[in-house]
């Protein structure tokens, strides 16, 4: 069995940090790993704390009284130097609550009135996003929105579009786009729904 024999901090940053693993790997050789993480504190990784609480939220939002379309963002993202396709989504601040969060950001990032729908916590827990590189995890909270569409609550630091997409302008995305992964396989959901595309909530 692979193993973790020490942990070794690299950077001191306020949002990302770097860490060095030194492992054993289960065929006795050893080497070196890197994680980025949110935490600042190694105590706090949760390959040490086994603590699986969410880093932040992604929000599957339903727009208009149709609900035929989807609230998605399309913002500049430095690591790829090209603007991506997302579900709004942000951090969870402390002693915030997943739905408190998506109600915060979805109005920061898009200027929409947000209200959760209640899902099972199957659907909302927290998942891994890029675990071969980061042992960030975010839930999803799902949900209605209203209201018009705005950047002025936006940061300075966020380059961030709003986008209204019907099922056709998904596809168009889908095909034509960059994409976020998780927002990638949600989109391919609400092209193939019917209704509301929050309904498949009740099935567990």
């Amino acid at each position: 069995m692979s193993r973790i024999k020490k942990v070794n901090k690299q950077t001191d940053n306020r949002f990302v940090n770097l860490y060095e693993l030194e492992v054993e790997h289960r065929d006795g050789g050893t080497g070196a790993y890197f994680v980025a993480s949110r935490v600042k504190q190694t105590e706090d990784l949760k390959l040490l704390s086994h603590n699986h609480q969410a880093d932040g939220v992604a929000i599957y939002g339903v727009y208009g009284e149709k609900k035929d379309r989807i609230v998605l963002i399309r913002q500049y993202r430095y690591p790829i130097g090209d603007y991506i396709y997302e579900f709004p989504a942000g951090l969870v601040e402390p002693g915030e609550g997943l739905e408190e969060t998506a109600i915060r950001e979805m109005y920061e990032e898009t200027g929409l009135e947000f209200v959760p729908r209640k899902a099972s916590e199957a659907f909302t827990r927290p998942f891994y996003t890029t675990v071969g590189m980061t042992d960030e995890c975010c839930g999803t909270v799902y949900g209605y929105c209203s209201g018009v569409p705005s950047n002025s609550h936006q940061e300075a630091s966020e380059d961030i579009q709003v986008v209204l997409a019907d099922r056709e302008e998904c596809k168009r995305i889908l095909r034509e786009e960059n994409v976020a992964l998780l927002c990638a396989y949600m989109l391919m959901h609400f092209i193939h729904s019917e209704g509301d595309p929050l309904d498949f909530l009740g099935e567990i």
